[in-house]
């Protein structure tokens, strides 16, 4: 089974190249991110939504909003903000826990 992945923000952990290694099919958004370019990404089909800029933390309502069935995580070191804390699946501080381990556990989700 193929996987989608959208990774928002920098990727200066590289989690989108461990997503790959691991088969998935990664878009990747950076900036200031809309709703255009979310479904442009492939929002509506994307089976994970991967944000690793905090201060685009609006996109994450955005998805969900888009696609049901995305899972949503954070691989950020900075605190969730509240607002988007109930639509998230996932937040892993890059610190805590490698970008190759994190997206082997997505990946087998």
């Amino acid at each position: 089974m193929s996987m989608d992945a959208i990774v928002a923000g920098p990727d200066e952990d590289d989690i989108g190249a461990a997503l790959e290694a691991e088969g998935v099919a990664v878009s990747r958004l950076d900036g200031v991110i809309s709703r255009p370019e979310l479904e442009e990404a492939g929002a509506l089909e994307a089976d994970l939504y991967v944000l690793t800029d905090l201060d685009q933390a609006t996109t994450i309502p955005i998805v969900c909003d888009l696609n049901d069935d995305v899972r949503t995580v954070v691989y950020a070191n900075r605190t969730i903000p509240e607002f988007v804390s109930a639509q998230l699946d996932l937040a892993i501080d890059p610190k805590l826990m490698d970008a190759s381990v994190v997206a082997d556990e997505l990946a087998t989700q």
